[in-house]
């Protein structure tokens, strides 16, 4: 039987985060090169929902790094840097804040896509920060040095990696304030969506009441 409510959505997740100080890395061809350690669970594993990527996440004093592995491809991703959310990547909204209780972003809310590939020959990784819609004040467009990406073909998918220095997520201070808003789509035109909670169903992608919390710990 198919729930009327998506179960993720009945519930508020919070998960840890650790902290890691060597990253992002300044050597090798690894960015972040996360352990298992850093995996962050999926909810949507309540209703047995599709999964065909791991998604990791740690932070130090300097900022956010975000990587995931993609499994089960037997082409590679594509993407338009001029459609950037609708091109095969992940997407993440962050909310220095984690404000749960408003509807609208607010500046402290982000939203960034984070394509593997790009362009009409297949190259080129690229970060977009978007605008949020309906939002109350949108954060400032982060300076382009300011976020780091990689990515890697593997044997069955990819690799992609991204730091995010504290610069362009504006209000980022673990010490004051160690929780963040949190939730990623990962989009691929083979393999289908894969979502942190709810899917296209609820508008996640301009209420933050619908993310996540990201606690950071040591």
């Amino acid at each position: 039987m198919t729930a009327v409510v998506p179960y993720p959505f009945l519930f508020h997740f919070e998960f840890r985060v650790h902290r890691n100080d060597r990253l992002p890395r300044r050597r090798g061809k690894r960015l972040l090169n996360l352990s298992e350690d850093y995996r962050l669970p999926e909810p949507r594993e309540l209703e047995n929902a599709d999964r065909f990527a791991d998604l990791r996440v740690a932070w130090n004093a300097r900022g956010l790094g975000v990587s995931v592995v993609v499994h089960g491809k037997t082409s590679p991703p594509t993407g338009r840097i001029d459609a950037p959310d609708e091109s095969d990547g992940l997407q993440i909204w962050v909310d220095t804040r984690n404000t749960q209780n408003i509807h609208r972003a607010s500046r402290y809310c982000h939203h960034f896509c984070l394509l593997p590939e790009s362009g009409d020959d297949g190259s080129g990784t690229v970060a977009v920060q978007k605008p949020i819609a309906r939002a109350r004040e949108n954060s400032p467009l982060a300076d382009p040095d300011d976020i780091a990406i990689a990515a890697g073909r593997t044997r069955d998918g990819y690799r992609l990696e991204a730091w995010l220095a504290g610069d362009a997520l504006t209000g980022f201070d673990p010490e004051a304030t160690p929780r963040l808003g949190f939730y990623y789509w990962l989009r691929d035109a083979e393999l289908g969506d894969q979502f942190l909670t709810v899917g296209h169903e609820f508008p996640f992608p301009h209420d933050p009441s619908l993310w996540s919390t990201l606690e950071l710990v040591d």
